[in-house]
């Protein structure tokens, strides 16, 4: 029987969080499961959740004990899907940056690949509100990887994707050393050397309706430096 969860790293996403769990399970996918990995955020973005959760029997929390990287916390929240049965795994943001209404696109057209992402980039440029740098900086990062790794995808850095728990066990996840954006680049080069079935569908990326990015300096030398350990090892 099918099983769809949707994983979503929080980090200060109390303004966030609520809503976006209450739209998910407004959408009425049968048999869905949220999960929210929270890294104890000092907003109270944990506390909210419980709070929701006699309401949305399916909704889970896991609480990480300190701030551990977006990476860290989609590989705990895969491999608590993965335990608990999931048969497809939703990964998004929790800022609204995806939008909860493409879900069951995602979902839907896991129904011809193992892995679908959800691309800002496919016939054009899908971003609304983002300042021209940040634009340019994110079509930068997403040419110098394909253009490194060889992967063929127009949008590797995005965080919109669903999985079948099979991809999802290909990709030997707990092996996975990548904090940022990069884990999204990893993924997919994983995926592709597994050959797994993959597609893209164009979805509208919208800058965030409340809160802080969590991009900095940091995260971009990580996925820079983790796109040429791809290249020389694998």
């Amino acid at each position: 029987m099918s099983e769809p969860w949707v994983v979503i790293p929080t980090y200060n996403e109390s303004n966030n969080a609520p809503r976006l769990v209450a739209e998910l399970f407004a959408l009425n996918i049968p048999r869905l499961h949220v999960l929210i990995v929270d890294d104890n955020s000092p907003d109270g973005t944990g506390q909210a959740v419980r709070k929701l959760q006699p309401t949305y029997p399916h909704l889970y929390l896991l609480t990480r004990p300190n701030k551990s990287g977006l990476g860290r916390a989609y590989i705990h929240g895969f491999c608590l899907a993965l335990e608990r049965g999931a048969s497809t795994v939703v990964q998004m943001d929790a800022d609204f940056s995806h939008d909860p209404k493409d879900v069951p696109r995602l979902l839907g057209a896991l129904s011809e690949a193992d892995v679908v992402i959800g691309s800002r980039y496919i016939g054009g440029i899908s971003v609304v509100n983002w300042p021209l740098f940040r634009l340019l900086l994110s079509t930068a990062a997403n040419q110098y990887a394909r253009l490194v790794t060889g992967l063929p995808y127009q949008d590797v850095t995005g965080g919109f994707r669903a999985w079948t728990s099979f991809a999802l066990q290909q990709l030997d996840l707990t092996s996975i050393k990548a904090d940022g954006y990069g884990f999204q680049i990893v993924t997919a080069f994983r995926a592709a050397k597994k050959k797994l079935r993959i597609k893209e569908i164009p979805i509208i990326f919208t800058e965030r309706r409340a809160g802080d990015s969590k991009m900095n300096r940091a995260i971009m030398w990580e996925a820079f430096w983790l796109v040429l350990k791809l290249r020389l090892f694998g």
